[in-house]
């Protein structure tokens, strides 16, 4: 009986379910093989989706216009790459520290607009309007209580990661330690209450995914196994 490419397709998902589940008896050849193919099929699709959707078309739209300016936007790329590949080799390596420069450069000044625009920006407006909630029907005073301690959380939660302390003689002669201020402590065991259950909110929401995974699998094996 011949088989369709579907049902092939489906016999080597079930195989590599299989192989992963596996892992379960320990590390082995079969868990490997499984982990390998992802890893290689997953390299292989970015390589190909990058070529065909991100280089193809860039160098071809740079390289059929006419003006210089794009010319000029096609040659930097590649030698900023030119200059990348330069790093692999002893002789050249310190020409290539030009292109690492510059890409460590704009990668820092990426990200330092992306955290103030993406996330200082909106956090602080997000905590200035939770003290003015608009008003719900049937609530009371719930939004203002909500708002209030969203913004208690994320100013406790600003303390922890401040080192604000001072400086006072310790026991041992010449020895000085670092102590915090009673309310900085204070403020910032509440700040640790608030990310030990951000993070628990967030370990328990990873074990859900994986149940819902994990039950996903089990019943495409059953399905497998009954020929559905």
């Amino acid at each position: 009986m011949a088989i369709s490419l579907d049902q092939f397709g489906l016999w080597i998902g079930f195989a590599l379910t299989l192989m992963v589940f596996s892992y379960l008896l320990g590390d082995n050849f079969l868990y490997r093989i499984a982990v390998y193919a992802l890893s290689g099929l997953t390299a292989g699709i970015l390589v190909v989706v990058t070529f065909e959707n991100l280089l193809l078309p860039f160098f071809g739209a740079a390289l059929s216009a006419s003006d210089i300016r794009a010319w000029a936007i096609v040659l930097f790329p590649v030698l900023l790459g030119v200059l990348l590949l330069l790093k692999g080799t002893r002789r050249y390596g310190h020409i290539g520290n030009l292109g690492l420069a510059y890409m460590v450069g704009v990668g820092a000044a990426v990200a330092l607009v992306g955290a103030v625009s993406g996330t200082l920006v909106p956090l602080v407006s997000s905590t200035a309007a939770a003290l003015r909630p608009p008003p719900v029907e049937g609530q009371g005073n719930l939004p203002l209580a909500n708002g209030f301690v969203l913004v208690l959380g994320v100013i406790c939660t600003l303390i922890y990661f401040q080192h604000l302390a001072r400086r006072v003689p310790g026991s041992e002669p010449g020895q000085v330690v670092a102590r915090r201020r009673p309310l900085t402590r204070t403020l910032g065991a509440v700040g640790q209450g608030f990310i030990a259950i951000a993070l628990g909110a967030l370990y328990g929401g990873a074990i859900l995914s994986g149940l819902a995974v994990l039950s996903e699998r089990m019943a495409f094996l059953l399905s497998v196994l009954g020929g559905g």
